[in-house]
């Protein structure tokens, strides 16, 4: 996703009960609105933009689009649950894509479906609790010779059965261990 601004979870919470994060998240947001006026018309276009700068439509952005727009909260959460393209999750660092289209359900994608999900603690559309790996399902990625295929942030992997998605996940750990290592 090009553009996409990035910021690390904070714990901190101001006087007004809202936390640093919420906080970013309404001021990228009034950031993002602006250009747009305050027709209806540019609904999409402006959650489409949000979520560029976010990786994810949180509801502190919905409720300040809401009012921007002058239109209920619960139509703008109608719209982004409705496409596809938006999440109400955020985004993790890795983006994991299991490929359901036919080859890959042929060849099994349901059952390393399941496996990331097990691996991960996390359903489809879900992002791990420390952000590191988010689930999703693509219809198909074009690489049906290879099935079933994960993508791995934007890399396809071949031929992914229960036991590789457990090879995957330790190149990530052992990945973030030697990035320890080296910050000592």
């Amino acid at each position: 996703m090009t553009g996409k601004i990035v910021k690390k979870a904070t714990s901190s919470v101001s006087y007004d009960g809202t936390t640093d994060e919420q906080a970013w998240h309404r001021q990228e947001t009034l950031r993002a609105l602006k250009g747009f006026s305050r027709k209806r018309r540019n609904l999409i276009p402006i959650l489409q933009k949000v979520q560029g700068r976010l990786g994810y439509l949180p509801l502190e952005a919905m409720k300040e689009i809401a009012g921007f727009l002058g239109i209920p909260e619960i139509d703008v959460y109608g719209v982004v649950t409705f496409y596809n393209q938006f999440r109400l999750n955020p985004p993790g660092k890795h983006a994991i894509r299991v490929c359901l289209g036919t080859a890959c359900h042929m060849k099994g994608g349901y059952i390393t479906l399941d496996a990331w999900k097990r691996r991960l603690e996390i359903n489809e559309g879900e992002t791990t609790t420390d952000r590191e790996f988010d689930l999703d399902t693509v219809a198909c990625v074009g690489c049906c010779t290879m099935a079933p295929v994960t993508v791995v942030d934007d890399i396809p992997e071949a031929k992914v059965e229960p036991t590789k998605v457990d090879g995957i996940l330790l190149k990530f750990k052992l990945e973030r261990e030697s990035e320890e290592q080296k910050d000592q």
